[in-house]
């Protein structure tokens, strides 16, 4: 490696820690320190301030990451991001933050951007700017100069947010698409509707969890970083980075094909899929192996040289770091603050339109009580009923909210409410008749391992709806403007705890919810005629 001549240094580069180059000895952590000791208070001032403003997305965030695969790694951002501060820690010798009070003036974009994702109920757009608002902060007190030379490390702090859900459609269509294509050139033959594929070894399903989003958010995560400690060029990073997000969605065509090709060879769907979570982490640790391979022969990781020690700066002349550091914090969190309590004010006139919801009279021969109160704390009026129609009995949920309220906390919801042991492995669609006919209120959401079943549905404006942009647009207006109907939602179930039946009970159970739900049309217009009681 020739280091009599290196390339130019850039403000932010990966370098090894232990380079000893012509920039000298790498400074300890007490002259690192020295570089922000004037802001250290306005800093550590603000981060908390922020902690307390946005602590809804911050409990939104970590409860996401404990309870979905896709976001595990999120607990290791914030150490990551301090080994690579320290990693670069040869490029900040000399750097002194010098805070810029006006540059607090950008939060005001962001606050703005806070407020339409708090209207149209989307936690990830929340998320994202209480994360921009921690950017600007280090922006604000660092300055410009300095904050460049840790860019990087600081623009991965994004990765705390967990982002992506809305892919997951579209590569369920990707990974269904690279399986047709694939049964295809290998003349296996195939059967396949939507996500369904059926061969003469018995049906698959691609699920939400096969759409691959945990390997491609794991990828990127993983891109990003090796991106920023092995290379310097952007060019080389943005290519890695892009390598890091084609790679796993290809992969993951080829793991659920392989899936596939197994239970045709097996002679049995059933056994390929038996272990088919464990098969793919295997074959995406070999995939990000393969990447590793790949990006190893590019890297630029020679040292520093004494270009760094040529942006050191002299003692600034100007106003006391310490007190412009505490101003340029104080007029980030007021400007971070005017957004939620702007929200917090429109929503105090909200209130639940009824004090009760009814019992169901769903008609001669069914019979309807209160069922077990939930343990969850939602912002609208909650129902448990069991209602037994001569057969089953079968659990109805029904909440209804102010007529002011955001698509974000209904969604919700009716998230919860879908949600079934084993959640990950369900399949959604609409409850369907014998002769082909869809209901459009009511969604039917399966799982199979346990076999289990309950069907959803979500009123707004006193008509059923599905999640959507429009719905949350709409929604947004409403929590302006008022609606005429409150909105609702419904899920319906047996009565029953899934995991402690049997194979066999568990889809007699299962099947009897679609009895059940197709021979009480009326249910649909006696759940939805709550929303439009005064």
């Amino acid at each position: 490696m020739n280091v009599s001549a290196p390339p130019p240094a850039t403000p932010d580069t990966a370098m090894s820690s232990a380079a000893t180059s012509g920039a000298g000895t790498p400074p300890d952590l007490a002259e690192l320190l020295r570089g922000v000791r004037g802001v250290s208070i306005g800093l550590l001032l603000g981060l908390l301030v922020l902690g307390v403003l946005f602590q809804t997305e911050v409990a939104a965030a970590v409860q996401t990451w404990i309870v979905s695969t896709a976001y595990n790694h999120c607990f290791l951002v914030i150490p990551i991001v301090g080994y690579m501060i320290w990693d670069r820690r040869a490029e900040l010798r000399g750097l002194t933050a010098r805070p810029a009070p006006l540059l607090a003036l950008g939060g005001i974009p962001i606050a703005a951007g806070w407020l339409v994702a708090e209207r149209l109920g989307i936690m990830e757009g929340r998320q994202l700017m209480a994360v921009s608002f921690v950017e600007l902060l280090f922006l604000t007190l660092l300055g410009w100069q300095s904050f460049r030379a840790i860019v990087g490390p600081l623009l991965y702090l994004y990765f705390l947010v967990p982002f992506g859900e809305f892919l997951v459609p579209r590569l369920q269509d990707i990974t269904a698409d690279f399986t047709r294509y694939g049964l295809q050139v290998l003349a296996i033959p195939a059967y396949i509707d939507g996500y369904t594929i059926e061969i003469a070894a018995g049906t698959f399903y691609v699920a939400e969890a096969c759409a691959g989003l945990r390997f491609l958010i794991a990828s990127i995560a993983f891109g990003c970083l090796y991106a920023l400690l092995m290379y310097r060029s952007p060019v080389r990073r943005a290519a890695f980075i892009l390598t890091s997000i084609v790679v796993p969605v290809i992969a993951n065509g080829f793991r659920a094909l392989g899936i596939v090709v197994l239970g045709h060879y097996l002679g049995s769907a059933e056994a390929a899929a038996a272990d088919h979570v464990l098969y793919g982490w295997i074959f995406f640790s070999l995939v990000i192996l393969l990447l590793i391979a790949l990006g190893l022969p590019f890297r630029e990781d020679y040292a520093a040289t004494s270009a760094a020690s040529a942006r050191e700066m002299a003692p600034g002349t100007g106003p006391n770091p310490a007190r412009a550091g505490v101003a340029a914090a104080l007029i980030v969190v007021i400007i971070a603050a005017v957004s939620p309590a702007l929200s917090l004010a429109l929503d105090r006139a909200n209130t639940v339109p009824v004090a009760e919801i009814p019992l169901l009279d769903l008609g001669a021969g069914c019979t309807s009580a209160r069922g077990p109160a939930s343990a969850v704390t939602t912002p609208g009026l909650h129902s448990a009923q069991l209602v037994t129609c001569g057969g089953p009995t079968f659990l109805i949920r029904i909440e209804i909210f102010s007529r002011q309220t955001t698509a974000g906390p209904v969604v919700a919801e009716r998230r919860r409410l879908s949600r079934l042991p084993d959640f990950e492995d369900a399949a959604e669609s609409w409850l369907t008749s014998a002769d082909g006919q869809e209901s459009r209120v009511w969604r039917v959401i399966r799982t199979s391992h346990p076999v289990a079943a309950v069907a959803v549905a979500m009123w707004v404006d006193g008509v059923a709806q599905r999640p959507g942009l429009k719905l949350r647009l709409r929604m947004a207006r409403s929590s302006l403007t008022g609606a005429s109907a409150a909105p609702v939602v419904a899920s319906v179930g047996p009565a029953v705890d899934w995991p402690k039946l049997s194979p066999d009970e568990q889809r007699r159970a299962a099947a009897s919810l679609i009895t059940f739900m197709l021979a009480h049309p009326n249910l649909d217009a006696a759940i939805g005629a709550i929303s439009t009681q005064p």
